[in-house]
């Protein structure tokens, strides 16, 4: 019970925030490490980073024209 309380006491980030924290966390691992080759497993910050770009890469047909081209900005490679 708690734990769904805490849930619905939490604020729901839509999909372009969600989008928008992931993006960030890939811009600071590339700044950092000079790539985009995420580890699957790999956490920045609170951004579940190889995740959430696994799943983005997976799903490349429902993100935005200007999503696409920020990705590519930052050398993500489909």
């Amino acid at each position: 019970m708690a734990a769904r309380a805490a849930a619905a006491a939490k604020p729901k980030a839509s999909r372009a925030d969600r989008f928008q924290q992931g993006l960030a966390a890939l811009a600071a691992f590339v700044e950092r490490e000079g790539h985009v080759r995420v580890p699957r497993s790999h956490k920045e910050g609170t951004v579940s980073l190889g995740t959430w770009l696994n799943n983005t890469k997976a799903r490349r047909d429902k993100l935005s024209g200007e999503q696409i081209e920020q990705l590519e900005a930052l050398d993500v490679a489909w």
